[in-house]
């Protein structure tokens, strides 16, 4: 190549450089500022969610959706000013778009199922619930999954899709819970005085709500024994204690009064 072939290339090089310098630093401008301003707005945001009182993980959710839509107009709006033409890459945008959609299917039932949740709110951050085979506390409700945290501490994540789509039970909604007991006496016992003595169990315990009144009473006259229902109310924090003291309780006061307990205790 001949030198001035190459000094020809150079001051076309140059020409270019120059020409397209003035873009590239508008561009870099608005990427550089809008990042800045972006950041600010989500700020701004959370702290006007907070303020209003808005359930934590709802501002988390808005805010990360917010967050990621300024993200993309910055984007589309940094490559138009370095002189790209966005309707073709807005087409494209689409396209690819379009075909993440079908291949990603289930992961937008888990988002519109997340967005139901949140709204709806079934349930909360620290709530106990049943759901999809799975008795746990809510640690986070998250975009496509809600992570919970079982009572032998093992992490389980649900996706959204199935959580709202499935039956759920809150046992923490309410505040209060009723422990469901059946005690098999034989026919042979004293059957009032067998009422009596678990009633009184119930009575002596204080973890043991006063309103609702526990009940105690003849559920069924089985073939072999006559079965009494024993229902204790207790607050949540209270259930597992009241529930565990009142088996061991009855049992040993029936024992106490000599009445004859069936080896088929039903619990519930």
């Amino acid at each position: 190549m001949s030198p001035e072939q190459l000094s020809s290339y150079a001051n076309s090089f140059v020409q270019v450089l120059v020409d397209y310098a003035p873009k590239l630093v508008s561009a870099l401008l608005v990427l550089f500022i809008g990042l800045y301003a972006i950041r600010l707005i989500n700020r701004s945001i959370r702290r006007i969610m907070v303020k209003r009182n808005l359930d934590p993980t709802l501002t988390k959710f808005l805010a990360d959706i917010l967050l990621w839509a300024l993200r993309i107009l910055l984007f589309v709006t940094f490559i138009s000013n370095l002189g790209i033409p966005t309707t073709s890459f807005v087409t494209i945008l689409g396209a690819m778009g379009l075909a993440i959609g079908l291949s990603l299917q289930g992961s937008l039932s888990n988002f519109a199922g997340g967005m139901l949740i949140i709204v709806f709110k079934p349930f909360k951050v620290g709530d106990t619930i049943e759901a999809q085979g799975v008795v746990a506390t809510v640690l986070e409700i998250q975009i496509f999954v809600t992570k919970m945290l079982t009572g032998n501490n093992q992490t389980v994540f649900v996706p959204n899709g199935a959580l709202s789509n499935g039956t759920i039970i809150n046992y923490s909604m309410q505040g209060e819970r009723r422990a469901d007991l059946t005690f098999s006496v034989s026919y042979d016992s004293d059957i009032k005085k067998a009422k009596e003595v678990l009633l009184d169990v119930l009575n002596k315990n204080p973890k043991v709500l006063k309103t609702p009144a526990p009940e105690v009473f003849v559920k069924n006259l089985s073939a072999s024994s006559v079965d009494f229902a024993v229902r204790p109310w207790a607050k949540n924090a209270n259930y597992g204690a009241v529930f565990s003291e009142t088996l061991e309780n009855c049992k040993t006061a029936l024992d106490q009064a000599g009445i004859s307990v069936q080896p088929f205790t039903i619990q519930k």
